[in-house]
C-alpha cells in the first residue's frame, strides 16, 4: 500500500494542484455579490472580472508554453506556483477594485502555463501504462473544485469574509509547493512542441473542429452558470444557502459525470459526447421553467453538472490524442481557447442580464448549444477521415 502511495504521489499532488487552481478561477462566481458590495458594484456589474480573467489565461497560454518550451518542468511548476501564491496575497490585501483585478491578472498568468504542462506531466509520472488513470486523476481535482472548492469558498466568504477565501487559497498552494519540492522528480522538458509545431495543428482539421466546437460550448455554459447567484437570489427569490446548496448538487454530480467517462468512452466516445452536448443544452434551456421548483432546480443541476463533466473531460480526451508529438503545445491552445469561451460567455451573460434580465440567459445560451453542431459534426467527419481511427476517437 506505501508502495502504490509513493508511486502516485507526485500525480495526487499535481491532481490537489489542479482542484486549488480550478477553486481560485472559479470562486468568484459563488462570491459575485460579497465582491461587488466591498467595491459599490453590482454582482452583474462585477462578473466580467471573470471575463478579464479568462483573457489572460487564453492571450498567454500560447507565449508561455512556448517562451518555456525547454525549461526543467519541475522547477518551472513551483515557479508558476510561486506566482500563483503571491498573486493571492494581493488578491487578498486589494483595497480598491483595480489592484484585485491585477492580483487576478497574476493568478491567470499562472493558471495558463499550469494547464498547458501538467497533462502531460502527470501521464510522464505516472506508473507504467497508468497514463489515463493519471489524467483521470487530475479531472478529478476539477472535479473536486466544483464539488467542494467553490462552495466552501462561498461559505468561508459568507461566514469569514472574501478575503480570507483567497488567502486560505494561498497558504494550501503553499503547502502543495512544499510536498511538490520534496517529492516531484527533475522532468527535462520532451514532446512538448515549439514554434515548429504550429503548422502542422493548424493543419490538422480534427483539432481545429476541436477548438471551435470547445469555444462555442464553454461559451454558451458560462453565460448561464455564471449568474447562477442572481437568478436563484434576485429572480427566483431564493435564500443564499439555496444557491450554495445548488453549486454542491451542480459539483458533486460531476462525479457521475466522471464515472461515466472513465466506464464508457473507450467503446462509445462519440456517442457519449454527442449525449453530453445535447443534455447541456436541454438543461439550459429548461432552467427558467424548473426554476420555480426547489425540487425541480435540484434535478436539473444534478443532470446539468454530470453532462458538463462528461462533456469536458470528452473535450480535452479528444484534444490529447490528435496531438500526441506536441501536447503542450496543443493544450496550450485548447486551454486558451476554453477560456476564451469562458470569458465569452460571462461578458455575454452579463450583457443579457443587464437588458434582458438574467432568466433570459439559459434559453439563448441553449440556442448557441444548436449553434455547436456545426464543429459538432465536422470533428466527427474529419476523425473518421483519419487514419488508424478506433473506436474510442
Amino acid at each position: 500500500m506505501l508502495q502504490r502511495l509513493t508511486a502516485w504521489g507526485p500525480v495526487i499532488l499535481l491532481a490537489l494542484s489542479a482542484f486549488v487552481f480550478n477553486t481560485s478561477e472559479f470562486v468568484p462566481v459563488g462570491l459575485l455579490a460579497a465582491l461587488g458590495e466591498s467595491f459599490n458594484m453590482t454582482a452583474v456589474a462585477i462578473g466580467p472580472m471573470l471575463t478579464v480573467y479568462a483573457a489572460v489565461v487564453a492571450l498567454a497560454s500560447l507565449p508561455a508554453v512556448l517562451l518555456f518550451a525547454r525549461f526543467e518542468r519541475r522547477d518551472l511548476l513551483l515557479g508558476l506556483m510561486g506566482l500563483f501564491v503571491v498573486s493571492h496575497v494581493v488578491t487578498a490585501w486589494a483595497p480598491s477594485y483595480p489592484i484585485l483585478l491585477s492580483g487576478r491578472i497574476g493568478i491567470a498568468l499562472s493558471h495558463a502555463l499550469f494547464w498547458a504542462i501538467t497533462p502531460a506531466m502527470v501521464v510522464r509520472l505516472a506508473p507504467q501504462g497508468q497514463g489515463a488513470k493519471a489524467l483521470g486523476l487530475l479531472a478529478t481535482g476539477t472535479v473536486l473544485a466544483l464539488v467542494l472548492g467553490i462552495p466552501l469558498g462561498r461559505i468561508v466568504g459568507q461566514l469569514l469574509g472574501w478575503r480570507i477565501t483567497f488567502a486560505l487559497i494561498g497558504g494550501v498552494t503553499l503547502l502543495l509547493m512544499l510536498g511538490l519540492w520534496r517529492g516531484l522528480p527533475r522532468l527535462p522538458a520532451e514532446r512538448g512542441g515549439s514554434w515548429r509545431s504550429l503548422p502542422g495543428l493548424l493543419r490538422n482539421r480534427a483539432l481545429m473542429w476541436l477548438y471551435g466546437l470547445t469555444t462555442v460550448l464553454v461559451t454558451a455554459h458560462y453565460a448561464v452558470y455564471t449568474y447562477l447567484e442572481p437568478l436563484l437570489q434576485q429572480h427566483f427569490g431564493y435564500a443564499p444557502g439555496v444557491t450554495t446548496l445548488m453549486l454542491l448538487v451542480f459539483g458533486g454530480s460531476g462525479l457521475a459525470g466522471s464515472v461515466l467517462f472513465g466506464r464508457y468512452q473507450a467503446r462509445y466516445a462519440r456517442p457519449l459526447l454527442a449525449l453530453a452536448v445535447a443534455v447541456v443544452g436541454l438543461c439550459m434551456g429548461l432552467l427558467p421553467l424548473a426554476g420555480g421548483q426547489l425540487w425541480l432546480l435540484a434535478g436539473l443541476c444534478v443532470v446539468w453538472g454530470a453532462a458538463m463533466m462528461l462533456m469536458g473531460l470528452s473535450l480535452q480526451a479528444k484534444g490529447l490524442k490528435l496531438a500526441p508529438d506536441a501536447t503542450d503545445v496543443a493544450m496550450a491552445i485548447y486551454s486558451g481557447l476554453f477560456n476564451v469561451g469562458i470569458g465569452s460567455g460571462a461578458l455575454f451573460g452579463s450583457i443579457l442580464a443587464a437588458r434582458y434580465g438574467v432568466i433570459h440567459n439559459g434559453p439563448v445560451a441553449a440556442g448557441l448549444i444548436l449553434f455547436a453542431m456545426v464543429p459538432l459534426l465536422g470533428l466527427f467527419r474529419a476523425r473518421r477521415q483519419l487514419p488508424m481511427d478506433g473506436a474510442a476517437a
